[in-house]
């Protein structure tokens, strides 16, 4: 098999993706323009080949690499970088070279959230109420259904980017006097928590690995209010939570990806679904499905690709959490103290990415533990301010 893997090198985690599909037998062919000797020395041990372009966002080189690799190997099999920023690459260039997966076609219902919104109606999927609106007249007509406050955010956007709560007719006034120049959909405001549901499929749709996470709080909140973040993965997934999330894999025909979608639990106990990624969730969740089940993600999502078949017994015998810290902010424990006192349930930690700083924060923990009440010790005691 041919694999080509766009921007293998990031997020850092990824390269195994690549380590794994090599020890089954695929040539991975890595496209990036990130310097081959500064690449991760197991990820250029595991690169059949590397294709180095001057810039990712220049579609026709992206197109000369594949031409060449598909001139050297042969038809391209596959080509993926499990990554929302590149989605809409990877389409255009499964499109133009025939590969297996998401195409230009699939692209506008799992990019624009008002065509989301549409698929979950359709699915019979709870949402919140709202549409794109263009103008001030349009929102305040949406405010006389919906009442304040509003959350406004781009029709196509990644993750919590330029994303607000408005909590009032001026607020209102404001946006719109700043407002960018893109398509901007505008919710009613859901006060809950929210809870997703993760995982993978086969090439025939099948659900074949499955998680779910709560976070303390939205990443908008986070991103907005410079705040830091924590999640953690459940041991037990609710079986509305489960039922919802068959049926929204099934509206949006995944098959042989990660998904990753959210949702909000309402006041009342309600699920309403948000959005839909077709990717794995961001940060280091990856290890933490691998840390909450004792498994190897990586290793079974090349077993998916080169077999169709997931191999690994998922346990969940853990509740695995990410723990964020800012480095803005004065904490009453440090880095040291947080080592010695649980060392055995802190299994990894690093610093993060500023390309992720603003949701995940500057430095990052995962810590497990069969009960979630020591979950919430170990988040306390990290995030105990000065």
């Amino acid at each position: 098999m041919n694999f080509v893997y766009l921007s293998p090198h990031f997020p850092p985690n990824y390269y195994l993706f690549c380590v794994r599909l090599r020890e089954l037998g695929a040539n991975v062919l890595g496209l990036a323009d990130e310097p081959y000797e500064l690449l991760h020395p197991e990820l250029r041990a595991a690169l059949t080949e590397y294709y180095r372009v001057g810039d990712m966002h220049n579609y026709d080189e992206l197109l000369r690499a594949l031409g060449y690799f598909t001139h050297r190997y042969g038809k391209i099999d596959r080509l993926d970088s499990h990554n929302e920023y590149w989605l809409e690459s990877e389409a255009g260039l499964r499109t133009d070279f025939n590969i297996f997966g998401l195409k230009r076609p699939d692209m506008p219902q799992i990019k624009r959230k008002s065509l989301m919104k549409q698929t979950f109606i359709k699915a019979g999927v709870p949402v919140a109420r709202g549409r794109v609106v263009r103008t001030l007249r349009e929102a305040l007509k949406l405010v006389k259904e919906t009442g304040f406050p509003l959350v406004a955010k781009p029709d196509i956007g990644v993750g919590a980017a330029k994303t607000y709560k408005i909590n009032s007719q001026v607020e209102l006034e404001n946006f719109f006097r700043e407002k960018p120049a893109v398509d901007y959909i505008m919710e009613e405001f859901i006060q809950g928590e929210i809870i997703t549901f993760d995982g993978l499929t086969d090439r025939d749709g099948n659900l074949v690995f499955s998680s779910s996470m709560k976070y303390s709080q939205g990443i908008m909140e986070t991103v907005n209010d410079n705040t830091h973040v924590y999640y953690y993965t459940l041991r037990e997934i609710p079986q509305d939570l489960e039922d919802m999330g068959r049926k929204t894999l099934k509206a949006f025909g995944v098959r042989e990806r990660f998904f990753h979608f959210e949702f909000f639990r309402d006041t009342q106990g309600k699920l309403i679904a948000l959005e839909v990624n077709m990717r794995p969730p961001g940060g280091m969740t990856t290890d933490m499905f691998n840390f909450s089940n004792d498994i190897d993600i990586y290793r079974e999502w090349a077993n998916i690709i080169m077999h169709n078949h997931f191999a690994a017994q998922p346990s969940r015998a853990y509740h695995c959490a990410y723990i964020g810290r800012k480095f803005n902010r004065v904490y009453a424990h440090s880095h040291e103290q947080i080592l010695a006192e649980f060392a055995d349930r802190i299994v990894h930690h690093e610093n993060i990415s500023g390309v992720f700083s603003a949701a995940l924060g500057d430095y990052g923990y995962l810590v497990r533990s069969p009960e979630l009440s020591e979950i919430y010790i170990m988040v306390d005691y990290v995030h105990k301010p000065a």
